[in-house]
């Protein structure tokens, strides 16, 4: 027990005596299970607890309120672990209104019988409760990860009650990595529901919030920033590790003989992390974890009875099962007489989304051999493209870059001299190519223009089809003049000291400017190509294909007013004022259109 703020409490309890946490995942330092205490005109209990900790977990509210007894619990989740005790609770404490949404009375109901809470508050989505000083907001989360699960907001001590969101494995008196342990948790937990996990964060962000107290691991006080950025890249499928992971299962050796030499070609194309696991031995649900981090895997298996090896046919299961999606895969099959792991891999991937097959499958036939093994050069050599396309060793005339421009979508990176910036554009062309000649125009408006005004340079990053909406919020929504666009990110630079763009791009064009025209709104760069790189084969995001499928489409529905064409932002009102900019991608009226 603690205090979490001045009336405040934890009531939670640790189990050391579990092993596995919901029957599969491996929890070596056991599992916390939360409840807390709001102390005030009225006396309220956030949740309850597993049930094999009754008596502790009464004894810590008995403890903690003395004489004064509950006169609300609030039931935010009905997985049994966070509330088989209700019943116990309403025994001691029968005069107290249970709290909850229609769906968690329905469960309720199920797993304790009709007669369960005759004292019941049946709150709406955004309804409140006033506990005297503590005002609190209901804020529902359907499938985060059940359909019943709600957050609690307080705002007086700006407290949000998180459910099982922003959870981790492990117990409270165990000092262990967040981030592992959350990312292990969330993926196997939540991680089916990143649409949903998506949709309440963004709700979560007009909420002033100062602490996230979780049903699992610890009450989070300090950079807030960390967790919601981590839960914004894993409810997008966004790729949070660079380099390759590669899932193996060898019966005889072979296989994993491929796996180690292809470890070593990674690395020895500028991989800047590998990470190996093999299926039959590892933790599962780590190796699952691991594989939405990182933005790249190689699947390595041998055809098992006309299928794949079974710990493999898990493996991809999870992954399938968890909505896997905005990766790339590169396969690698062994089979002796009538190999068919390739093409049942394949099979079971065909219903995720943005998934990028290699087209380098390595077939070996038993053991490796000089076809095979020319195959796994070529694959290693087009999963670390844009790691060589980086690196100081790459090739840096590489005109067929230029292949890469179009009506696309473009990071345009600067330097002022102090701070890296980068803006969004989508007018670059070539426009000769004796000597070779690329034409940028720029906003006039734009902090960018201002500095290759001033400096005469600029990397032209060719975004690709993964890029993900967050990328255009972060070049594209802000200014460069207020906030440093590439604060604590690691990235390489071209041989004019510019930044390549470290994820979502198939090429970058270091450009000198050689003259300059006034074109109106914007300024046209002519420029000379003094380095072109190739880093990947992932097609080029065209405007079209940003509207389409990267931009988060409006909610219009029952409203009337305007809405921005660049980012779906709502104005509601009958007109739009002539000088109206938008707050999230400071786009003006004219890129404002009305709702019909």
């Amino acid at each position: 027990m603690y205090k979490v703020t001045d009336s405040i409490y934890y009531v939670g309890v640790n189990d050391h005596k579990i092993d596995l946490f919901e029957g599969q995942y491996k929890v070596p330092h056991g599992m916390c299970y939360n409840s807390y205490i709001i102390d005030d005109d009225k006396v309220l209990v956030m949740d309850t607890v597993d049930q094999n900790f009754k008596h502790e977990w009464l004894d810590n509210i008995a403890s903690t309120l003395g004489d004064k007894k509950p006169d609300y619990l609030v039931v935010q989740h009905m997985e049994p672990d966070h509330s088989a005790n209700i019943k116990n609770f309403l025994e001691v404490y029968p005069e107290a209104t249970v709290v909850g949404n229609a769906k968690t009375f329905k469960m309720m109901e199920q797993f304790f019988g009709n007669d369960i809470a005759p004292k019941r508050l049946v709150v709406e989505n955004g309804g409140t409760l006033d506990l005297g000083h503590h005002q609190l907001t209901f804020v529902f989360a359907p499938m985060v990860h059940w359909p019943e699960v709600m957050f609690t907001y307080d705002a007086t001590d700006k407290v949000l009650f998180s459910a099982d969101a922003f959870g981790k494995f492990g117990a409270q008196d165990v000092e262990e990595d967040w981030e592992s342990e959350g990312r292990r948790y969330y993926i196997g937990i939540v991680g089916k529901y990143g649409m949903q996990v998506t949709n309440v964060l963004k709700k979560a962000a007009d909420l002033d919030i100062q602490i996230i107290a979780p049903l699992h691991g610890p009450v989070l006080k300090e950079k807030l920033g960390y967790y919601l950025d981590l839960y914004t890249k894993w409810s997008g499928y966004e790729t949070e590790k660079e380099g390759v992971m590669i899932a193996y299962t060898s019966v005889y050796g072979h296989t994993k003989a491929a796996v180690e030499k292809l470890v070593n070609l990674l690395k020895a194309n500028q991989c800047p992390d590998v990470k190996v696991y093999d299926l039959a031995r590892c933790d599962m649900s780590e190796a699952v974890a691991d594989a939405f981090a990182y933005g790249k895997l190689v699947l390595a298996t041998t055809t098992y009875n006309a299928d794949i090896f079974p710990f493999m046919n898990e493996f991809i299961d999870h992954l399938v099962e968890r909505n896997y999606q905005n990766k790339t895969i590169g396969i690698i099959e062994n089979g002796t007489w009538a190999p068919q792991a390739a093409k049942v891999i394949i099979k079971k991937l065909s219903t995720l989304k943005n998934i990028n097959l290699n087209e380098n499958v390595v077939h070996i036939m038993s053991a490796l051999n000089e076809t095979s093994s020319k195959q796994l050069e070529a694959l290693a050599s087009d999963l670390c493209s844009e790691y060589v396309g980086a690196s100081d060793t790459a090739n840096k005339n590489d005109m067929t870059a230029l292949f890469r421009l179009g009506y696309g979508l473009y990071v345009v990176t600067t330097n002022d001299g102090k701070m890296d910036n980068g803006c969004i554009v989508n007018t670059v062309s070539q426009v000769a190519d004796s000597p070779t000649r690329v034409a940028v125009c720029i906003n006039k408006k734009n902090y960018t223009d201002h500095i290759i005004d001033k400096t005469g340079i600029m990397n032209i990053n060719c975004l690709s089809t993964e890029a993900p909406f967050e990328v255009f919020k972060q070049y594209g929504f802000q200014s460069g003049r207020a906030v440093n666009k590439f604060e604590n990110m690691k990235f390489h630079r071209t041989d004019n000291g510019l930044a390549i763009l470290p994820q979502y791009i198939n090429a970058v064009i270091s450009l000198k400017v050689e003259n300059k025209l006034d074109i109106g709104s914007h300024h046209m760069y002519i420029c000379t190509v003094e380095e072109a790189r190739v880093l990947s084969k992932v097609p080029t995001m065209t405007y079209t294909y940003y509207q389409d499928h990267v931009k988060p489409k409006p909610e219009t529905a029952g409203k009337k007013g305007w809405v921005c064409k660049v980012c779906g932002y709502v104005y509601e009102g009958d007109e739009l004022p002539e000088d109206f900019v938008c707050p999230l991608c400071k786009h003006g009226a004219s890129d404002f259109e009305r709702i019909e």
